[in-house]
């Protein structure tokens, strides 16, 4: 990957010491989780008691992913967190460097993985007909590049907002605050609890969770550990939080809406809950925590060596 300039972190004023700042965090924590707890619990709620599935409430699953980010803005408002380290700003460069690699690393990560199981037979390739858009009569490949075409342009951008939502209070709170409080591992952490955080619509059946459903729901929490990795890289080299929701939104956008799409029927090797699908993400968390560790070791790799909570 190619590697970005650190944005290093907001440095205590020296009228803060460090143990207030832990401190700061942990109270901003607790109140976060438990604004997340009951906001999700509704939304959560709702969509469990409906018979329809969650396609059918679009509403509620905006409401739902919007329910971290809206809880970070209430901490920051009543506990006069203030929103300077929210990061809005692209980052410049490497900003703009991240969000490239972001648009584009779930396309690379997505054809591996669902290319491996289509090519063994462990899931079946099948173009959608795209009988409602008028496509149906060209040929398979050619449809598949329309679904790759609008799902990296039109349908990436539309889940932007939505990604937002969850990226403003995942990457955008949680994770800071999970280092300021000297939470050991945090970028591990961040990825277990935003794992966790699906559990109760997979488990309930309305997340797509393939023919094992126990097993998908550890799965997952694999999958969401692994791309933690990726999503605190972004957001914490480049000191914004726009990577991490391009990453995010094209995520959802090209394995949801192509690759998924694009597979016969539910499988335990493809999906967000499918085994390759995990190996991939945790393969290339296991690369950045690999570099990040080595940097710490070897003089002059700053990159990698002055991004906190990433190797730790």
């Amino acid at each position: 990957m190619t590697e970005i300039e650190p944005v290093a972190p907001e440095t205590p004023s020296p009228s803060e010491p460090v143990p207030a700042r832990a401190d700061e965090a942990r109270k901003g924590l607790l109140v976060f989780f438990a604004l997340v707890a009951l906001g999700s619990g509704i939304f959560q709620g709702l969509l469990l008691r409906s018979p329809k599935p969650m396609e059918a409430h679009p509403w509620l699953v905006y409401g739902l992913m919007w329910v971290p980010g809206l809880a970070s803005i209430v901490c920051r408002l009543v506990l006069r967190e203030g929103f300077r380290d929210v990061s809005f700003r692209v980052g410049g460069r490497a900003g703009w460097k991240s969000m490239g690699l972001a648009w584009v690393g779930p396309l690379v990560l997505g054809s591996v993985a669902y290319g491996l199981a289509w090519a063994t037979g462990l899931a079946q390739f099948e173009i959608p007909a795209l009988a409602e858009a008028g496509l149906s009569s060209l040929a398979p490949p050619m449809r598949f590049a329309v679904l790759v075409g609008l799902s990296m342009t039109l349908v990436s951008f539309l889940s932007l907002f939505s990604a937002a939502g969850e990226e403003i209070g995942w990457r955008g709170y949680l994770l800071t605050r999970l280092i300021e409080a000297e939470v050991p591992r945090p970028v591990l952490a961040s990825g277990l609890i935003w794992g966790a955080w699906h559990l109760p619509l997979l488990l309930g059946g309305k997340y797509p969770s393939g023919p094992n459903r126990p097993l998908a729901a550890v799965v997952l929490v694999f999958t969401a550990a692994g791309l933690s990795f990726v999503l605190a890289w972004m957001r914490l080299s480049t000191g914004s939080v726009w990577p991490a929701i391009v990453l995010h939104a094209a995520w959802n956008a090209v394995i949801q809406g192509t690759f998924d799409v694009s597979t016969r029927e539910p499988s335990i090797w493809v999906g967000e809950t499918g085994l390759l699908v995990a190996a991939a993400a945790l393969a290339v968390a296991w690369l950045l925590a690999r570099k990040a560790y080595e940097a710490r070791r070897t003089p002059g790799e700053a990159p990698f060596a002055t991004i906190p909570g990433l190797a730790g």
